[in-house]
């Protein structure tokens, strides 16, 4: 009696432990269990239908009712994907540990309770309609395998729910081919090995008008992708435990409970080779091999044929990335233009050879650009960066800032029509309003009744206005908190820049000998700038992994009622996060350093303490490139590293451990559980990557002609790693509906519209083409200058100004060198009246001329480039003349297919009854003398 006690006691603890650890759940009331029943009003009123696939259940505790699956055994066809019998397909498979054998009697409870729940969601599954086979694992006993099928029947009858499209018949429009097809042709996979998938009209599938639609063989009218869809999505809405009135439900709690180790779709052959049975038509392999290979990395993608394998979600993804990379190649072969035509020109940079000339820069001592422990220095010591500068800042730089501003308008209008292309070609067109289903976390917390404004009827939510109110505060205030996070390391960047460059300018000039080689590279500037650029880098990749954890839970918290409304808000706070993460630093270098330093005698301090940054006697553009180059070039190599490595070292580990047992025939679905999981965002976090890369592409480019370049050698190996790892390290994501690319959209958008200003104010304050152009065509020749021509001699002389010694503050004046003892007077970057003058220190003639020309640039570029992006976006039409048409005729098709034959038969039978009636009437009527 003891014993038996004490058992209960544990079962009822175990209990409880569970339901702490699903205290979410408890807001799930009888009514409103995922509008589950919602879908069952939706359903044809057949009654035979009703008790075989919505049978009218309660609690499922009840062990005498139970369905099972039957357990056999492995038939030896490692490459099947059939049942069996050989007839019925796996849909799906599902993993459990059946642990029955374990002694421990808390644990061993507790696995009874979650056997129970486990029995009793795969007897709701087939009362659902869907057939199951348990098979226990070839590698691990405790393992077993539950393959899933749905019927015909079903099927039909939820892709009517789903609102699925499916053919009505052949595409009867003629294609018109394109000029550049014979140029194509030459990068196109060969279709005689992958076949051009045939076009169809299509509709929303209705039962009753089952004979219209376009069925060749009935075992291929619902492809794999589209079977495991349906699957799905019965998977994630089937109730396995109803406690009080209370129910849980959805294969998802499921796995996050560890009742179930893994759900997935089974991939159809190993990719190193084809499938051994004839059955299976080894798009794995396929794709693999023309697809994902790197020897394919010039090729043009099989994007209908990504679609149907993996659904349009995974397509869409990977149309927008091969589109973006095509439309880089334009870009990256301007910019490598640019960029050549500064490397030609750099030796006639006038005022980089003044730098350089001994007799002029060598004669410049420039001031202090610390405070005591800073000595002066001279000009030739920037002689190196200086040449450098002139690459990167010559008149291709301007030219290509332009060009960028209307390719990024180019790229987004084009992209518009392709994606309404595969928008009508993947039946996605409609998807929003007809498809998509409420996530069933959302349903499971609607326990508040509001009136629908639009059907005047009840409908439940989870939370009331106030309650949305307090979600969206905290949230907000969360995202806002890491925003801040993220600024305050940034300013933790900023005063390294400040004390680490104390020390460089303190120690490198009295130790390194100003004829040493290594003086030219190793200034006090490029060192703070590198080692910052570094710790910078290292500093985003650690907020980022701990961020993105906590978007996701604020995101939870949100609760959003549909995947895509899920995604979106999660995307809106990973980029806003992402955004300030990676581009902070360089708005500081490129809008800020360097801009508010006061002068010698009376410089600027940052937090009363440091004397805040200079930039070169060349301005800070050269130290922008610096910082874009190793954070563009370091996020791309280690995002790719990781990419390749992690997933391959996992499985490889995986396969070491089941290497003693490798001489086993392994069936399909259990070589599949042993690749990685893609995870619930799938790719999320690619599309994120790709992203913040089109950030630097278009908001930085004026500084860094050459990272489109970059970009474009990253994305033609991103496409095939992503590709790659899909294919042959992770097991098949479940095929997902995807209408466009999703708030990126909206994203890329406003950071075309961000990136026309930022690159003119590059232009404009942190390179000195500005003050260039100014000295040629006004301050060279008289009335302020003394040549007779326009010329750029005597630039450096005159954009630098003249500081006296005596003049510097007590805390501010630098320790006396030897060779620096007889110094009056000093030189630093600015346009201010040398002392003696009336107006000495004070901004002079030439600054306020460069102010009125860096204002008026700015304005005259930013209407001109955004005038001739409205005129692009006006004349290029969001979709295409022919895919209009393709949905003209798919919309007149569908009515008379569907709607029109129905009325016919309608009036058809309306007919008969009438000419009975009259037919009665006439003989009732009719004169007794007849």
């Amino acid at each position: 009696m003891a014993a038996l006690n004490q058992d209960v006691l544990v079962e009822v603890e175990e209990e409880d432990e569970d339901e702490d650890e699903e205290d979410g759940d408890v807001a799930e009331s009888t009514e409103q269990s995922m509008n589950y029943h919602c879908f069952r009003e939706q359903l044809p009123v057949l009654e035979e239908l009703e008790q075989t696939i919505f049978p009218s259940y309660g609690t499922t505790s009840d062990q005498k009712n139970l369905h099972t699956a039957e357990l056999v055994e492995f038939d030896r066809k490692p490459d099947s994907l059939f049942f069996n019998d050989g007839q019925r397909r796996i849909d799906f498979v599902l993993v459990y540990e059946d642990e029955s054998k374990k002694e421990n009697r808390t644990k061993k409870l507790n696995k009874k309770r979650k056997q129970r729940k486990r029995e009793n969601y795969e007897s709701n599954l087939i009362s659902n309609g869907l057939e199951l086979e348990a098979t226990r694992s070839v590698l691990d006993e405790h393992l077993i395998f539950v393959k899933v099928h749905a019927p015909w029947e079903v099927l039909c009858t939820y892709a009517e729910v789903m609102h699925i499209k499916l053919p009505l018949q052949p595409n009867d429009l003629k294609a018109r081919d394109s000029a550049f097809n014979w140029f194509s042709r030459l990068f196109r996979v060969d279709e005689n090995i992958i076949k051009p998938e045939q076009e169809f009209f299509t509709a929303p599938f209705e039962k009753d008008h089952l004979s219209n639609f376009y069925i060749q063989d009935k075992d291929m009218f619902f492809n794999p992708a589209t079977r495991s869809r349906i699957v799905y999505f019965i998977l994630s809405r089937v109730e396995y435990e109803v406690r009080g009135n209370v129910k849980k439900f959805g294969i998802n709690k499921l796995l996050d409970s560890g009742i179930y180790k893994a759900a997935f779709p089974l991939h159809d052959s190993c990719f190193r080779h084809k499938s051994e049975d004839p059955n299976c038509p080894s798009e794995r392999y396929l794709l693999y091999k023309e697809w994902a290979h790197p020897r394919k990395i010039f090729k043009l993608q099989p994007l209908d044929f990504v679609r149907k394998y993996y659904g349009e979600k995974i397509g869409i993804y990977f149309a927008w990335l091969g589109f973006y990379t095509q439309m880089l190649l334009l870009a990256a072969v301007v910019g490598l233009g640019c960029f050549l035509y500064g490397c030609i020109t750099k030796d006639n940079c006038t005022w980089s050879q003044e730098v350089c000339d001994p007799n002029i820069g060598g004669n410049i001592i420039m001031c202090p650009q610390c405070d005591r422990e800073c000595t002066y220095w001279n000009l030739t010591i920037t002689c190196e960066s200086s040449k450098k500068l002139c690459m990167f800042d010559s008149f291709g730089t301007l030219v290509f800032a332009v060009f960028m501003g209307i390719w990024v308008t180019l790229f987004l209008e084009f992209w518009k029509r392709r994606q309404a292309e595969l928008e009508y070609e993947w039946d996605t067109v409609e998807f929003l309003e007809q498809e998509e289903q409420i996530r069933p976390e959302y349903e499971a917390r609607c326990t508040h009744i509001v009136m629908n404004e639009i059907t005047q009827e009840e409908e439940r939510v989870p939370y009331t206005a106030c309650g949305k109110c307090v979600r969206m505060t905290c949230c907000t205030s969360a995202v806002f908190f890491w925003i801040l996070l993220i600024i305050a390391s940034v300013i933790g960047i900023i005063v390294y820049r400040l004390s680490v460059f104390l020390v460089f300018s303190s120690t490198l000039p009295r130790h390194i000998n100003g004829t040493e080689a290594i003086q030219k590279y190793l200034t006090p500037q490029t060192a703070t700038s590198v080692t910052a650029s570094i710790i910078s880098f290292i500093i985003i990749m650690i907020l980022n992994i701990i961020y993105e954890k906590v978007a996701i839970m604020i995101t939870d918290y949100e609760l959003p009622r549909t995947q895509t409304d899920y995604e979106n808000s999660l995307t809106m706070k990973m980029f806003l996060f992402q955004f300030v993460n990676y581009y902070s630093s360089c708005f500081y270098i490129a809008f800020f350093k360097g801009k508010f330093v006061g002068y010698p005698g009376d410089p600027v301090y940052w937090l009363g303490k440091y004397r805040n940054e200079e930039c070169d006697p060349g301005g800070c553009l050269l130290e922008l490139t610096t910082q874009l180059a190793i954070i563009v070039g370091g996020k791309s190599i280690w995002n790719n590293v990781q990419e390749v490595l992690l997933p391959w070292i996992k499985n490889l580990i995986g396969r070491c451990c089941t290497a003693a047992r490798s001489e086993k025939v392994i069936p399909r679905w259990e070589q599949d559980y042993h690749l990685q999981p893609i995870g619930k965002l799938g790719l999320f976090y690619e599309y994120l990557e790709m992203v913040i890369q089109f950030g630097f592409v278009t908001l930085f480019v004026a500084s860094f002609p050459l990272a489109p370049l970059l970009a474009l050698i990253n994305n033609l190996l991103e496409i095939r790693i992503d590709a790659w790892k899909i294919t042959t390290q992770f097991r098949r994501m479940v095929p997902q509906k995807a209408q466009d690319i999703g708030a990126w959209q909206p994203i890329m958008q406003g950071m075309a519209i961000l990136a026309v200003v930022t690159n003119a104010m590059i232009i404009a304050f942190t390179s000195d083409m500005i003050p260039r152009l100014v000295y040629y065509w006004s301050f060279s020749v008289p009335p302020y200058g003394n040549h007779s021509d326009y010329t750029m001699k005597g630039y450096i002389n005159n954009t630098l100004s003249v500081f006296a010694v005596s003049d510097f503050r007590k805390e501010s004046k630098p320790v006396p060198l030897s060779w620096f003892d007889n110094q009056t007077t000093c030189r630093y970057r600015d346009f201010r009246y040398p002392p003696g003058h009336e107006h000495q220190y004070e901004h002079n003639t030439y600054y306020w001329h460069v102010i009125a020309a860096k204002l008026a640039f700015i304005i005259v570029m930013e209407h001109i480039i955004y005038f001739v992006k409205f005129i692009i976006s006006y004349a290029i039409p969001d979709v295409s003349k022919k895919t209009k048409s393709k949905i003209k005729r798919e919309k007149y098709l569908t009515q008379k297919l569907l709607h029109e034959n129905h009325i016919r038969v309608m009036k058809k039978n309306v007919g008969n009854i009438a000419d009975k009636i009259l037919n009665v009437t006439d003989t009732t009527f009719r004169p007794k003398s007849e």
